[in-house]
């Protein structure tokens, strides 16, 4: 998890959510493998994947509807990527790595929202 303090220094998005999929994955694989966490870091990794795999797609929209349905599929995965952060039972140990991840998908909601405000 050494790359979350370069997350707040980056304005690089694509790179940025390609961080936070790589610290998603870092934080799961602590998790304690209990039957619970097992499930929700099952949907953590997808949604926190999802983020920057849709902001690509945005990248290369074929129009500015499409451009827009993306940003908001972005904002959406972000938005349940906090929510199974939330609902994860890290260790103490993580409870920080925790806090800064759930920071950084609220960072990406309100990003998200700025750019479809400006693009519609």
């Amino acid at each position: 998890m050494k790359k979350i303090s370069k997350l707040r220094k980056g304005f690089d998005l694509e790179e940025r959510t390609f961080n936070f999929a790589k610290n998603i994955r870092d934080y799961c694989d602590k998790l304690p493998k209990t039957i619970t966490n097992i499930e929700i870091a099952k949907q953590l990794m997808r949604a926190g994947g999802s983020i920057g795999a849709n902001y690509i797609e945005a990248n290369e929209a074929l129009s500015k509807k499409d451009f827009i349905m993306r940003i908001k599929i972005c904002r959406k995965e972000a938005k349940e990527s906090r929510y199974w952060l939330r609902l994860s039972l890290s260790k103490e140990s993580e409870k920080r790595i925790q806090e800064t991840l759930i920071d950084e998908a609220t960072q990406f909601i309100k990003i998200f929202n700025s750019i479809i405000q400006k693009s519609v």
